[in-house]
């Protein structure tokens, strides 16, 4: 069986993208934290299928929760960087994003004591006009983004980046391109030049439309046997790994019920979260995983 990547991205169910219309950053403090609890529940999940995995952890949660991150790192899991304050990056300035990357991984190195080298956006949100994120992430010392998503989506999305993880090379400032659409920079110049590991959220291609099957709303939505069959398809198919992602508040189907959101986003949010913890399950029997470090930096071969 082909060994995939495990992401679990450590945020709680009011700081989603979708509720930012209706919860104010500063009225953050006034919910109930529910994270500590569902992210053990994960870790306990985890254990049972002796998996490690890479959590994003929001620089917020950290500084709340530091027994739950540091319990995370005993556990043998990889600890990345969500960003502070689970901000799109199409909605900061980049000083707002320089500021917030920075922030965020001294606050987890701070409290671990070890470097932290990956790093997801909010709502997979570097776009094209926002490459500028990438010249701020290789200065802030990350050695890899797992934040574009190859689709089409209202919040985020790239669709025709490349499926899997490569190589981003800079042009200039605020201009980067993946390796296999850079033909023209000669092999002399590649290595001298800026560059960033992009590890994207996999999508499963069918009749050349990539269709997000690998994690979070998707997972909720999709039958688990169609989630299986293409997920299966990607690594016999295709002999590629996936990257899988998932939140631990879409275990949590006694989350309180966010108002003002507006139809879509409550919908896609409360989908059947009662549903996610048995397919959880599922996925951790059917398939093999380990964390993104593991799987491309612990062996630096897997990424030439």
């Amino acid at each position: 069986m082909i060994l995939n990547a495990l992401t679990i991205d450590v945020e709680d169910y009011f700081q989603v993208s979708a509720f930012e219309r209706c919860v104010k950053r500063n009225e953050w403090a006034a919910y109930p934290l529910r994270v500590e609890d569902n992210t053990r529940r994960i870790l306990d999940m985890l254990d049972e299928f002796g998996v490690t995995a890479t959590f994003f952890v929001l620089g917020w949660i950290a500084e709340r929760t530091p027994q739950l991150i540091k319990e995370i790192q005993a556990r043998r899991h990889e600890i990345a960087c969500h960003g502070y304050g689970h901000q799109r990056v199409t909605q900061q300035t980049r000083q707002e994003f320089r500021d917030d990357i920075r922030k965020s991984k001294a606050v987890l190195e701070d409290l671990l004591g070890t470097a932290v080298i990956g790093y997801r956006a909010p709502s997979y949100s570097i776009a094209r006009n926002s490459f500028w994120a990438f010249d701020e992430l290789v200065e802030a010392g990350y050695l890899y983004d797992s934040s574009v998503f190859p689709i089409r989506h209202d919040f985020y999305g790239i669709p025709d980046w490349p499926r899997y993880a490569c190589n981003v090379f800079r042009k200039t400032d605020g201009d980067w391109d993946p390796e296999t659409e850079s033909p023209e920079i000669g092999g002399a110049e590649i290595v001298a030049a800026p560059r960033i590991f992009e590890i994207p959220i996999t999508t499963l291609n069918i009749c050349g439309k990539n269709i997000p099957i690998a994690g979070g709303g998707y997972f909720r939505f999709f039958p688990y046997v169609f989630t299986k069959w293409g997920l299966q398809r990607i690594n016999s198919k295709e002999n590629k790994s996936f990257v899988f992602y998932l939140h631990p508040w879409e275990l949590d189907p006694e989350q309180p019920r966010m108002r003002g959101a507006g139809v879509k986003s409550t919908f896609r949010h409360y989908l059947n979260l009662h549903k996610t913890a048995q397919r959880f399950h599922h996925l951790l029997a059917d398939f093999r995983f380990t964390s993104l470090k593991q799987m491309y930096f612990d062996d630096c071969s897997m990424r030439s």
